[in-house]
Order: C-alpha cells, then sequence, then structure tokens
C-alpha cells in the first residue's frame, strides 16, 4: 500500500483575515437593515402626518345675484268696493240685483218703504203752505198800512212792527222751504241706487226685511265693487323694501290659474312699517277688465329687486351653526382654517344669500369636516387647489 497524502495545514493568519471578512459582512448587513428600517418607519411618519392634514374642497363666494325676485303672499282686492246701507227706514219693498249681476252707475237695485217718512213730508209741505199763506197775509196788510201813512192814520211803530212780523213771516217760509227739501232729498234715498259701474258682490237683505237708516245696525244691503282693476296687497319684510321701486313689475300665480302668470306694477307704498309684523305694506295694480280675476283671492306675488350691489352667496353646506353662532369655514392664503361670523340675507334653499361677514375674495369650505378650528392647517385639492378657486355655482358645475 502506498502511504496516505497529507495536506498542508491551514495557517491562523488565513483563518484571521476569513473571521474578520465575515464580521465585516455581518457588520454591513445589520447595518444596512437598521438602516432600511429607520427609513421605513420616517416614511411611515410623514404618510402618517400627512394623512393628518384634512383634505377641503373651497370656491369663492358667488358674487352673481341667484334671484334678484322674492316670491310673497298677496290678497286681491276691488279697485273700488262701496258698501250700501241705507239713508231711511221702512221695510224693504223689493230688489233688482242680485249677486253677481253687472250694474251700471245711477242705477236702481232696491227701494225701501217709508210710510213715516212720507206722512212727514206731507206735514212739512202743509207747514210750508201755512207759513206762506202768513207770509202773503202779512205782506197785504203791510202794503195797505204804507198807503195810510200820508193821511197820518196809520203811526210810524205800526208800520215797523208789520215790516218786522213780514220778514218773520218770511223767515218761517224759507224754515219750512228748507225742511220740505231736506224730506223729499231724504226721500229719495227710498230708491237704492249703484255708485258706480260695477258687480254685486254680496246682498244682505231680501223682500219685507226691517231696514235701519245708518250704518252702525248690521251689514251693508249690497256691497258694490268694481273689478275692472284691482289691488293688490303684499306686506314685504323691511330689509327688503329699499330694494322695490314703485313702478317695479311683479308676477302673479293664483290657485284658480296654476299655468298662468298675471302682470302687476307697484303702485303705492304705506311708508311705514308695522310693528307687530315688521312689514310695509305695498299696493299694486293689476289689470282686471276681462274679469276673470275675483277679489278677495290669495295670490302669489313675485316682485323685482332693484339692488345697488349684487349680494354674495355661498352653498348652504358651507354654513356653520353652533354655541359660537353662525359662522363660515374660510382658508386663509397660507391654507390654514379661519372662521368667520356672518349673517344670512335670504334661504334660497341650496344657496344662501349673506348679508354680511364675507369678502367677494374669501375662500371659503364648502363642505367642512368636524372638529376643524381656527389655525389649522388643512390641504386644498380641486380647483382650488392653487389659490384660485372658482365661484360655489361653477364648483358644482364642475362637479357635474
Amino acid at each position: 500500500m502506498q502511504p496516505t497524502e497529507q495536506r498542508p495545514p491551514v495557517s491562523g493568519r488565513r483563518l484571521g483575515i476569513f473571521g474578520v471578512v465575515a464580521l465585516v459582512g455581518a457588520g454591513l448587513i445589520v447595518g444596512t437593515g437598521i438602516r432600511a428600517r429607520e427609513e421605513q418607519d420616517t416614511r411611515l411618519k410623514e404618510w402618517t402626518d400627512d394623512q393628518a392634514i384634512p383634505t377641503v374642497a373651497v370656491a369663492l363666494p358667488n358674487a352673481k345675484a341667484l334671484s334678484p325676485t322674492i316670491d310673497l303672499p298677496g290678497r286681491l282686492e276691488a279697485y273700488s268696493r262701496a258698501p250700501i246701507f241705507a239713508r231711511v227706514s221702512g221695510y224693504l219693498k223689493n230688489w233688482d240685483a242680485d249677486i253677481g249681476a253687472r250694474v251700471k252707475a245711477g242705477q236702481v237695485i232696491a227701494e225701501i218703504e217709508a210710510p213715516d217718512l212720507d206722512q212727514q213730508l206731507l206735514q212739512a209741505r202743509a207747514d210750508l203752505a201755512s207759513a206762506q199763506a202768513s207770509a202773503k197775509l202779512s205782506e197785504a196788510t203791510l202794503t195797505r198800512r204804507k198807503t195810510l201813512v200820508a193821511s197820518n192814520f196809520v203811526s210810524a211803530q205800526e208800520i215797523d212792527e208789520r215790516t218786522a212780523d213780514l220778514s218773520n213771516k218770511n223767515g218761517a217760509v224759507r224754515s219750512g222751504q228748507a225742511n220740505v227739501e231736506r224730506l223729499e232729498a231724504l226721500a229719495g234715498y227710498k230708491k237704492i241706487t249703484a255708485p258706480f259701474d260695477g258687480v254685486v258682490t254680496s246682498r244682505d237683505t231680501d223682500v219685507g226685511a226691517l231696514i235701519n237708516a245708518g250704518g252702525n245696525s248690521g251689514p251693508a244691503m249690497f256691497t258694490i265693487s268694481d273689478i275692472t282693476k284691482l289691488r293688490v296687497y303684499v306686506n314685504v319684510p323691511q330689509n327688503y323694501v329699499p330694494a322695490i321701486k314703485i313702478g317695479a313689475k311683479a308676477s302673479l300665480v293664483l290657485p284658480d290659474y296654476p299655468n298662468r302668470t298675471f302682470q302687476a306694477t307697484v303702485e303705492a307704498s304705506s311708508q311705514a312699517v308695522d310693528v307687530a309684523s315688521g312689514t310695509t305694506r305695498m299696493q299694486l295694480g293689476l289689470d282686471n277688465s276681462s274679469g276673470e280675476l275675483m277679489p278677495g283671492s290669495y295670490a302669489s306675488v313675485k316682485l323685482n329687486l332693484q339692488r345697488e350691489a349684487a349680494p354674495l352667496s355661498i352653498p348652504a353646506s358651507a354654513l356653520i351653526f353652533n354655541s359660537n353662532g353662525l359662522r363660515v369655514a374660510t382658508v386663509s392664503p397660507d391654507d390654514k382654517v379661519l372662521f368667520k361670523t356672518v349673517k344670512i340675507g335670504r334661504d334660497l334653499g341650496k344657496e344662501i344669500e349673506i348679508a354680511s361677514g364675507l369678502a367677494p375674495d374669501d375662500r371659503i369650505i364648502t363642505a367642512p369636516p368636524d372638529g376643524l378650528a381656527d389655525g389649522d392647517h388643512v390641504r386644498v385639492t380641486g380647483v382650488g387647489a392653487k389659490g384660485k378657486p372658482t365661484t360655489a355655482s361653477e364648483k358644482q358645475d364642475v362637479k357635474g
């Protein structure tokens, strides 16, 4: 057998070099892992902090008038309306015009029997005739006495007395004549006539009814209304009165004609605010020559507003109401939240007109999240991300 070949022993120097290399490699591996973990932790922290900043959408207040009109309830009334009461007492003899009848000025619509008045007129005429006879006799006596003055048969005293007596008798005649004319004028009121052309809108009497003179004893016998033109009365809130001018146009919609609109014109204002309601009464004129509309009807009146400057409007979702009052969250140029207290001008549903508290260049948060506070940093996205947001209405168009 041949002897086994022996390998040369590994030197200690080589083993040392190998150990150092292994240790260095292990150190590099550990260091690289720690460094990668630290970078991952840093990125995670940055991502977490970034996610903690709320993202909001902003828009500028809309400076265009959303609705230059205001809708208010109104009531139609006849342009001329006259309740008819009796001037004489008696019993209703007959009537010739029922409700809905069209009458002309001076037309007899009813007649009253007044026997007491007739007898008073007869008596007054008799008294007048007696006074006239007495005055005629006194005048004849004075004439005869004057013919005897020249013969000194009658004294001057007697002439003066007869002259005074004639004056008294003539005064009685004039008084009796005036009384007769008064009773004749009163008797003329036994016939009830229409004061103007119109329609009989009410009748509250009938044949044989007892009629009392004056208007304090019951309802009117008739009511005559001129409906060729109507008055429309609207109570306007105080803050809108300056925006409604005399001559402004209005549109009316009535329940009777839901698919039609009628045009009216503002004619007058009461120029006073009612303490109870805080409104000013305004009168509109409405042509009704066709007779389609009825006095007393309800109408929805849309009045045109004339404003010197268009009010700012924002989405209703931008309003915040809490213990601090009514506020709007805005975003400052450095993207920090700034709350502003506002006052509402008009609630238009999805849009709100702001009376005060906002500027046209304020960036408002259209849908502020819960928990926002003054000074919070936010991330602005969408069309307002670069600080140039569109108006609220344009933003809605973009979303659409």
